[in-house]
């Protein structure tokens, strides 16, 4: 089992082979932990979730990734990093 920062998912997106069905990615990222900004998800239950049934590129699993993640990913809604 191994941990990604959200913000450094394309680094074990890059390991995989594109094309790439949706159960053989989710498959290979099984068991890797995605920390977000409030909590963590399996990345490979996250692309389980995907509406896509394969990625072509490691860009295409990067956007339907960011189309599955929970709203509190990336912090909490509405808050904008200048705010203080």
């Amino acid at each position: 089992m191994s941990e990604v920062l959200l913000t450094h998912v394309d680094t074990v997106l890059e390991d995989l082979s594109y094309p790439v069905d949706r159960t053989d990615a989710r498959d290979e990222l099984e068991g890797t932990t995605l920390l977000l900004a409030n909590g963590e998800v399996d990345l490979g239950e996250l692309i389980e979730k995907s509406g896509s049934d394969s990625f072509d590129s490691m860009a295409d699993l990067e956007s339907e990734l960011n189309n599955v993640l929970p709203r509190e990913a990336v912090g909490e809604p509405y808050q904008s990093e200048g705010e203080g």
